[in-house]
Formats: structure tokens, C-alpha cells, sequence
């Protein structure tokens, strides 16, 4: 079976031939699209159309690249794109002249060039620059199905000219595109197909499998994800939707009780979309418990993203109860957190661990004999004085978040700080240097010696300013004089920080920090 380009173009316009939800998007530049017209040009295989005929049309679909096709009315059975997408666009976005883009697409603008020598290599076919189009030798290729423009655009050539156009014209108006044909209404044969066919071509990632395999007329998993990051955005979470392998794991430990790539491959649509009530809750729970327990005010927030997933397996419940979180159960899991993190738990081994802590946080929830918390994690002074405070990095992401715990007060007035800004903002602007790097700059101390972890607390900009960069001795003064020791052991730091000497105290605020740190995993 084979389709013209015409028949294409019709089909559609009148909306026979779409585009299923659970396609990628259009990602062709210019240069492969001319590719793609030299080919037909020359008569070289570019690959076939896979199209699904189905007496249904579906109720979520996509845009065929920068062009939203009117609401029509299709003439059944209809044919949807299992693979090919990015040949069709390209021919329906060249050849069309009916639709205006809704966004810039340069790559529909082509043209022959007709001062370049014959070549079975290089493509007589360009995309250039507005600019760079020159009437004399660029010919647009848009106009050869409307006959009004192409007698226009043909009009100033010469008779060569005129002559050569037309015989690329009659190619692509004979030009046939082969395709191929799935006719069932089994949407599961139909998710097979899909990750077959693009398997053998640019694999897809395994999002777009899974979109595929758990896909439905009601059900759609990219929609899904939007919807929750819709939800969670107010509490600061929106951005786990750009996250798409931690929504993964988190369906595939929910629903299989592991999140390795196999278990991800092996999951059943029917399974996910049965149970993607629970994923949510999940999801929800756990984005709840980092905020109220753990001060976690978005994703970037924690250490590793990964600890979302064994979390969302405790709050995963059907329905709309939630899990009513005991005192043991909330330690244990705080505990958890906090090993996890400080033992760097997700570096390596992730899988294993992940296994093993996904079992271990559903043992918790159904108050089974858990050991969720039984991690192997120390740490000590080295912790805070070998690593430099650099925002991104597991160790100052967990510094941060140790720091939060302690309930921080504001080194002029000793008021609490309200943490919910300072982490969503999460940058340099709230967290400065105990000693001032000014100070230490005028005894000649290194950057990395200034830069330590130990040497940082959370400490507002303004506060920050007033502060000014003097010795921690004469910055004293500028503060509240009775709630200074109070903002000292919420800050995790020795008095010695007003003797002005750098190495007695960055020595005891590395000690004092990793007392802390024990303490919350004791």
C-alpha cells in the first residue's frame, strides 16, 4: 500500500490520518527535512508509514507539529501514526498552504536549488536564512500542490529554469509513500506495535514506552503527570513532571514493588492505570511528609531525588484515606532520611538499595517488623570540613537541610526565620560564611579553606549586610546582645566563633555539626 503526497496532504486536512497522544513531539531541524525532500527527490528509501486504522477516534491527541488541525469530523475508520510521524510533518508541513504555524518553524520553508550540480550525495534541496534566499536560484517547493502560487512563483524563470522546476514538480507529485497497515481495535497489540516499530528506529525513552503500554481511550500517563505536578506546584513540587524517570520509579516500586529497569519494562498498563490512584497518594504523601517534617520545600531541596520513591510506596493507599502516620513509624522514616543521605546512599548500589528500601518502608506501613532504618551511615567533623559549601551537591543539599532541622534564627534579631522562602528561592542569597570571607581573605586563607561546609549557616542577605565582612569579635555587637546564644545553637555553632580564630573554630563547628547529624540518625 502507498499514499501520494496529495493524498496525504488531504487526508490530513480532513482529518483521516492523526497523531496519538502518546507520540513524541515533532524534533526534526531544517537540514534533516530537506534531507528527507532530497531522498523523495532521488528516489531513495526513506522508511515506511505505520498507521493504525481504528473505527474510534481517541479522545487525547497531538497537534501534528506546529500545527493544530481543525476540529473535523472524520470520515471512519481513521488512521493514526505509529511511526513515520516526523516524515509525515515534514511533507505536510512543506506542501500544505492552508495552515499558518503557531510557532516559529523555519524547517517548512524549502527550497530547490537550482544552480546545484546533479549529485547522488549532496542534497539540491536547502532551508536557508530569509535573508540568504536568493529568487534566482532558490525555487520554493511549497507551491508545487497549489496550482495559483506555483504559476506564480514560476512565472519569472526562465524557459531552462521553468523547464527544470517542472520535472521536479511531476516527481513529487507521482511520488509515492509506502506504508504500512495495523488494522484492530486491541490497544494493547496496538502499544506493541508502537515500541516495536520505534525500538528498531530512535529508540524512545522508556516514558514514552510506558505512555504507550498503559495508554487507553480514558487513560493517558503523560496527562496524569501533568495533572499531579498541577496539584503539588502550590506546595512547591511542580517541577517533578520534567522528572519523568522519578514519576517511573515511583509507579514501578508502587505497582511492582521495584523500580529497576526490568520491573519498569515488565509493568503492566491495565496494573498502572488501576493503581495510578495510589501512585498519586503516594506521591502526595510523601511530598507532605518532606515539607512538614523535613522542611523539603521542592525536588531540588533533596540530596537525591530517588528518596521520593520508597516514601511514595508508604503513603501509596487507594482511595482518598491517607496513611495516618504514628510516632515510631514517623522517627523511623526520619531516621531513614537522614542515613540515606549522609551515607550517600543513592550514589552507588542505587537499584539494590532502592529494592531493599522500597520492601522495607511497605513493611513499615502495615506496622510489620521494618528495618527501614537499620542503614549503615556515620559521620563525622571531616563531613563539614573536607567538602565546599557548593549549591547542587549532595553534601551541601544535606547541610542545608541539617541546618533547617535546628529551626534557624535571624542573626540580628533572633526572630525564627521562615524557611518555606529561603529553601523554594534555594540560593546563595540566604546562606553566608560565619567568619566573613573578607576576614579570612585578610589573613590569607585559601578559597577552599573559606568555602567549607562548617563554615556556613543560614544567614539572610540583609543580614548578611549588616553583619558587614568585620571578625565575627566586632559583628557580635551588631547583635542582639540576649539572644545570642540562642541564635548560636540554632545556627549549630560554638562560641569560639568570637575569638576570631578561624581553625580552633572551624574544628569545633565540624564537631558540633556532626553531633547533630548523629544525633538525628540515633
Amino acid at each position: 500500500m502507498a499514499l501520494t503526497i496529495r493524498k496525504i496532504l488531504e487526508s490530513v486536512g480532513n482529518g483521516t490520518i492523526r497523531i496519538p497522544a502518546f507520540q513524541r513531539g515533532f524534533v526534526w531541524d531544517a537540514e534533516r527535512v530537506a534531507y528527507l525532500m532530497d531522498s523523495i527527490y532521488k528516489g531513495y528509501p526513506f522508511g515506511a508509514l505505520i498507521l493504525w486504522r481504528t473505527k474510534e477516534k481517541l479522545v487525547h491527541e497531538k497537534q501534528l507539529g506546529p500545527f493544530s488541525l481543525p476540529e473535523l469530523e472524520p470520515d471512519y475508520p481513521v488512521d493514526y501514526v505509529l511511526d513515520g510521524q516526523q516524515r509525515l510533518t515534514s511533507m505536510f508541513g512543506v506542501f500544505q498552504t492552508e495552515l499558518k504555524a503557531e510557532e516559529d518553524a523555519p524547517w517548512t520553508k524549502v527550497y530547490f536549488d537550482m544552480s546545484a550540480e546533479s549529485d547522488l550525495q549532496e542534497s539540491q534541496f536547502v532551508c536557508p536564512e530569509p535573508g540568504d534566499v536568493d529568487r534566482e536560484r532558490h525555487f520554493p517547493i511549497g507551491t508545487f500542490f497549489d496550482v495559483t502560487a506555483y504559476r506564480r512563483a514560476t512565472a519569472e524563470l526562465t524557459p531552462e529554469q521553468a523547464e527544470l522546476i517542472d520535472q521536479v514538480q511531476a516527481v513529487f507529485k507521482e511520488a509515492t509513500i509506502p506504508t504500512q497497515e495495523v488494522a484492530t481495535e486491541d490497544r494493547a497489540k496496538v502499544a506493541i506495535v508502537f515500541e516495536r516499530v520505534n525500538r528498531l528506529g530512535v529508540e524512545l525513552d522508556t516514558f514514552q514506552l510506558l505512555s504507550a503500554w498503559t495508554w487507553s481511550e480514558d487513560f493517558d500517563l503523560q496527562e496524569r503527570i501533568r495533572e499531579l505536578a498541577e496539584d503539588v506546584a502550590p506546595h512547591g513540587f511542580g517541577d517533578i513532571s520534567e522528572d519523568t524517570n522519578l514519576i517511573l520509579r515511583c509507579c514501578a516500586a508502587v505497582v511492582a514493588a521495584d523500580a529497576s529497569p526490568s520491573a519498569l519494562m515488565g509493568l503492566k498498563g491495565a496494573d498502572v492505570r488501576n493503581r495510578f490512584d495510589e501512585i498519586e497518594n503516594g506521591v502526595k504523601g510523601a511530598i507532605d511528609f518532606l515539607k512538614l517534617n523535613l522542611h523539603v520545600q521542592r525536588l531540588v531541596n533533596l540530596p537525591y531525588a530517588t528518596l521520593l520513591v520508597p516514601l511514595a510506596v508508604f503513603f501509596a493507599t487507594p482511595g482518598t484515606k491517607g496513611v495516618d502516620v504514628t510516632d515510631e513509624q514517623r522517627k523511623a522514616i526520619e531516621r531513614w532520611f537522614w542515613k540515606a543521605c549522609f551515607s550517600r546512599r543513592y550514589s552507588a548500589g542505587v537499584l539494590r538499595n532502592l529494592k531493599r528500601d522500597i520492601d522495607e518502608m511497605h513493611k513499615l506501613r502495615l506496622k510489620q517488623a521494618s528495618t527501614v532504618d537499620a542503614i549503615s551511615a556515620s559521620v563525622d567533623a571531616d563531613y563539614f570540613l573536607e567538602q565546599s559549601f557548593t549549591i547542587g551537591t549532595v553534601h551541601t543539599k544535606t547541610l542545608i537541610l541539617l541546618l533547617a532541622s535546628k529551626g534557624p534564627k535571624s542573626f540580628i534579631s533572633g526572630s525564627p526565620v521562615d524557611l518555606a522562602p529561603v529553601l523554594r528561592a534555594y540560593n546563595r542569597e540566604e546562606f553566608h560564611h560565619l567568619m566573613p570571607r573578607s576576614f579570612l581573605k585578610g589573613e590569607n586563607r585559601e578559597t577552599s579553606e573559606i568555602n567549607r561546609l562548617a563554615n556556613f549557616a543560614i544567614i539572610s542577605a540583609q543580614d548578611n549586610k549588616r553583619l558587614s565582612g568585620d571578625a565575627p569579635s566586632i559583628y557580635k555587637t551588631r547583635m542582639t546582645a540576649d539572644a545570642v546564644d540562642d541564635i548560636l545553637d540554632a545556627a549549630v555553632c560554638p562560641n569560639s566563633l568570637f575569638d576570631d580564630k578561624y581553625d580552633a573554630f572551624i574544628e569545633a563547628r565540624g564537631q558540633k555539626l556532626a553531633d547533630y547529624a548523629l544525633s538525628k540518625m540515633a
